[in-house]
């Protein structure tokens, strides 16, 4: 064989995202308006894409409160429970006008770190994020922020 013809085999078998439009959209969702008018926001763009909708709740790992005898664990999972109902709801709402491909998924951790390793495990192609609501965060940095200088994915952040 020769070089080009190689290097012509090499690139053709090459995994490649996104070179047909995504196949897989992960939204951020934490239950706060800002995250439900993203996963709208998403849920408009898969079915346009006929791409799967990967709904990610991160539950936030154990804190301060945890040390002090808050049932931290139970309440978010109640959180997750509650959204995937909120998000069953709608979909039911919307059968037979809107079909969507959706799946909903828990990673533990700090949204940041749950979003990146849902996008990776998920191997989304786009992420779609709420805007942050804590004035704090102007500060600090965003999820989103921190997402888009990340640069791995496309980042959507919805007002």
């Amino acid at each position: 064989m020769t070089e080009q013809h190689e290097e012509h085999e090499r690139q053709q078998h090459r995994f490649e995202r996104g070179t047909d439009g995504p196949k897989v959209i992960v939204a951020g969702v934490d239950g706060s308006e800002s995250s439900m008018r993203a996963a709208a926001y998403a849920a408009g763009l898969a079915r346009r894409q006929g791409a799967l909708l990967a709904l990610v709740y991160v539950q936030p790992v154990m804190t301060a409160g945890a040390a002090l005898g808050a049932p931290v664990a139970d309440t978010t999972d109640e959180i997750a429970e509650d959204l995937v109902q909120q998000i069953r709801e709608s979909a039911e709402r919307l059968k037979g006008i809107f079909a969507v491909r959706w799946e909903f998924h828990t990673f533990r951790g700090d949204p940041y770190n749950g979003l990146v390793k849902a996008a990776d495990e998920l191997k989304a192609d786009a992420v779609v994020v709420g805007a942050s609501e804590q004035a704090g965060h102007r500060i600090i940095g965003s999820v989103a922020i921190r997402l888009v200088k990340a640069g791995r994915w496309p980042v959507t952040v919805v007002p």
